[in-house]
């Protein structure tokens, strides 16, 4: 043992212990499965590497670092966030470790409790250029939510705008299927169409417009043919029904994805990655020609 690993081992003696399922533990684990409880506390759970080590390098307000404590030695990452972190630091046992993990089978070596960030649309930042903001009309699915904040992330959306009764951002499912994405990505949430739309009234006293385009696959006009050059705010609705009344009537225009094979149309999250990458494909594309140009 090196003579850090002694000093972090000597620290964690000193910590405090969670052994058993004490009511601080089953806070912890109310997190993970009730919504009110994380609406109420202003807190959650992050599971996983990726995921806490993005929280942490975007400065995240992370409370309190659990750690395992079953006699087994933790990983360099696992003792380099220790090390690192002068905030609270709780060992628990590997068994309870596992429960908050969600996996029977093995016990993770960290878990975070965080604090929510609660962002209404009307924080949302003017942006210099051509934004780019996706709406997600009420998502049903936590996984859904966190898969589409993860493509938005990759492609270069700005932030992502959560609408109408939606899941939960800060659901455990949504964290992971985010893969991080979540703490990098500013997600804000707004009660319907109108909001987004006052919000887009701001930007155009600012000087700039945001064109709203819904994806739709009775639209007679296939993406590919849009121009996204300019400011946009890309609508997905819901899993099973689509945009709602107020989201269609807010559309300037609408787009499809052309598709074949047996398929009849693609899922929320798989339709809304195959726009991103449209309107990445076209911005790089027009940037590339601008630079050959001078």
């Amino acid at each position: 043992m090196t003579k850090k690993t002694q000093r972090t081992a000597q620290a964690g003696h000193r910590d405090p212990r969670v052994t058993v399922r004490n009511a601080r533990f089953q806070q912890w684990q109310s997190y993970l499965t009730t919504r009110a409880k994380r609406t109420k506390s202003g807190r959650f759970l992050i599971q996983g590497v990726r995921p806490l080590t993005l929280a942490l390098e975007h400065d995240w307000p992370i409370e309190t670092v659990l750690y395992r404590v079953d006699g087994s030695a933790l990983s360099g990452w696992a003792r380099g966030v220790l090390d690192g972190w002068s905030g609270e630091k709780v060992g628990v046992s590997g068994e309870l470790m596992a429960e908050l993990g969600e996996k029977a089978d093995l016990a993770p070596e960290l878990i975070a409790v965080a604090k929510t960030r609660q962002r209404g649309v009307g924080a949302l930042a003017s942006t210099s250029g051509a934004p780019l903001l996706v709406v997600f009309d009420r998502p049903t699915s936590p996984g859904n939510l966190g898969t589409l904040i993860r493509s938005a992330d990759a492609f270069g959306a700005d932030a992502v705008v959560v609408t109408g009764h939606a899941a939960d951002p800060f659901d455990p499912q949504c964290v992971r299927a985010s893969t991080g994405s979540l703490f990098a990505l500013p997600v804000y949430t707004a009660t319907d169409a109108d909001e987004v739309l006052a919000m887009r009234e701001r930007t155009r006293r600012d000087g700039r417009d945001l064109m709203i385009v819904g994806t739709d696959e009775g639209s007679e006009a296939p993406i590919f043919e849009h121009d996204f050059g300019g400011g946009t705010i890309l609508v997905i609705g819901n899993e099973t029904r689509g945009m709602s009344a107020s989201w269609r009537a807010a559309c300037d225009v609408t787009v499809s994805i052309p598709i074949g094979g047996a398929a009849s149309s693609l899922g929320a999250p798989s339709a809304g990655a195959v726009c991103l990458y449209e309107i990445a494909r076209q911005r790089r594309g027009a940037s590339l020609t601008a630079r050959q140009r001078r």
